[in-house]
């Protein structure tokens, strides 16, 4: 049944929104690894989200797990059957994408499997990189035909780069750039090893505006036939792998990045997305009001404006 049924008119459907527990706190603290990111972690509390879901015309949030990825398979089984709580006590409200123990690649099917058909997950997030593996290895096809049986929403999200540069970290954080080139560097790493169109039935949403690849795409499509007759990479099947390809708009969203995001996708693979709880509420707010504007006095956007505020997220998660 689509998510549709249970949401009011004219709602917001937010796929961009994070779940961060005691437990992953915790976890983290006793790692020494709560700086990984080169920044703090935001408090979270389901009731304060509620609350500016509310103000701002929020009907559903998706939750996945924030960065850095814990050690700890337990903390992510944990986390997961949080969410799963959460979705449970408030129908209609929230959904959630499942994390799992990566670099372990059979501990992560498992998760996957039981996240997916025990919990009720509605979705998997997948990291960038867990400890150097980046997705696009071939040690992650397993997983992906796994999440291909299931027809699985895939949700990206960036993580520190290994090797990470700390002074570089120093210099420029993370969230300001770095962030932008890792979910680059993962999509283009599954493109050029073709997995998309491999695992046809796996939706993928990219965050932060599709970060930098309005200006990849076009260089890596113009580099193939020379990376090709080098022997560098095979045939890429453009079409499929892109037409996987869903894109939040969390983040520097504005009429002209969204025009720039058409270059490379259609406005049926467009969502919200909002952050919470990285971004101030406030903020949030002020950007979500930004956007329903322009939305609709920008006369080459308004007829997207249901697609991208609650339609495109209503049928992926269908």
């Amino acid at each position: 049944m689509a998510l549709a049924t249970t949401i009011k008119a004219q709602s917001v459907i937010d796929v961009h929104s994070h779940i961060i527990t005691p437990e992953f706190v915790a976890s983290l603290e006793t790692e020494g690894r709560l700086m990984d990111e080169g920044f703090p972690l935001p408090k979270y509390d389901v009731n304060e989200h509620l609350r500016w879901m509310d103000e701002t015309g929020v009907q559903t949030s998706v939750l996945t797990l924030a960065a850095p990825q814990p050690a700890s398979a337990d903390v992510i089984r944990q986390t997961n059957e949080a969410a799963a709580r959460i979705k449970r006590e408030h129908p209609g409200r929230f959904l959630f994408c499942a994390a799992l123990p990566l670099p372990d690649v059979n501990a992560a099917i498992r998760e996957a499997k039981y996240a997916l058909d025990t919990l009720g997950a509605d979705g998997i997030k997948l990291a960038t990189n867990v400890a150097g593996q980046y997705l696009g290895t071939p040690v992650l096809d397993t997983l992906f035909s796994v999440l291909n049986e299931r027809k699985a929403v895939v949700i990206l999200h960036p993580h520190r780069p290994e090797p990470a540069n700390r002074q570089v970290m120093a210099q420029t954080p993370l969230a300001m750039q770095e962030y932008l080139s890792e979910t680059t560097r993962a999509v283009a790493n599954m493109i050029s090893r073709n997995v998309l169109a491999r695992y046809p039935n796996i939706k993928v949403v990219v965050p932060h505006c599709g970060a930098y690849l309005p200006l990849a795409v076009p260089r890596m499509k113009s580099l193939t036939p020379v990376m090709q007759a080098n022997k560098m990479v095979g045939e890429i099947d453009w079409e499929a792998n892109l037409s996987a390809l869903y894109y939040d708009l969390a983040g520097a969203h504005s009429p002209e990045v969204i025009r720039m995001m058409l270059t490379i996708t259609t406005p049926d693979h467009l969502l919200y997305g909002s952050d919470y709880p990285y971004v101030d509420p406030q903020v949030l707010s002020q950007s979500l009001a930004r956007m329903k504007d322009y939305l609709s006095t920008e006369p080459d956007l308004a007829p997207f404006r249901k697609m991208i505020l609650y339609q495109n997220a209503n049928q992926i998660f269908k």
